[in-house]
């Protein structure tokens, strides 16, 4: 387990795992009152968590399924990426794509945030690209079976 460095100015608790096997922690909004977002309105959400991301780690900010599938609120950039040369507050942009104002309430829980490992690639140009059975088929390709 990474251990990471993490500064909260909400009066929220830290982000915690559901489960022993979840993979996101569920981020709350740091409000003083309730916000409003109207019918395909957009929003920065403020948590009040600041973090200091190991070299090589990434965090993901994805969409809480409950509230796409039940109120139409999801993640406008799913998922954001937070680098770990970033030191500023974690904000996450929520839409309404429902067709009822929905309210987001202090303490809330708004998204999740899953911590991920990754590389940095270089490139190696060059002429050709070795074959492979799909070749350049793309885009549902591989059909129904």
């Amino acid at each position: 387990m990474t251990t990471i460095k993490i500064v909260n100015k909400s009066s929220n608790p830290l982000p915690t795992y559901a489960t022993d096997m979840s993979a996101g922690m569920d981020l709350r909004a740091a409000l003083s009152e309730s916000v409003e977002l109207k019918p395909l309105e957009r929003r920065l959400i403020p948590t009040g968590l600041y973090i200091e991301l190991p070299a090589g780690f990434e965090a993901q900010i994805r969409p809480r399924s409950g509230l796409a599938l039940k109120k139409g609120i999801t993640v406008l950039n799913t998922p954001g990426t937070i680098d770990a040369d970033y030191r500023g507050e974690i904000g996450v942009i929520l839409i309404n794509l429902s067709q009822e104002p929905f309210v987001i309430e202090p303490g809330e829980r708004i998204c999740q945030m899953v911590i991920a490992r990754y590389e940095q690639a270089k490139w190696e140009e060059v002429e050709v690209l070795s074959e492979t059975v799909r070749g350049e088929g793309g885009f549902g390709h591989t059909g129904k079976k």
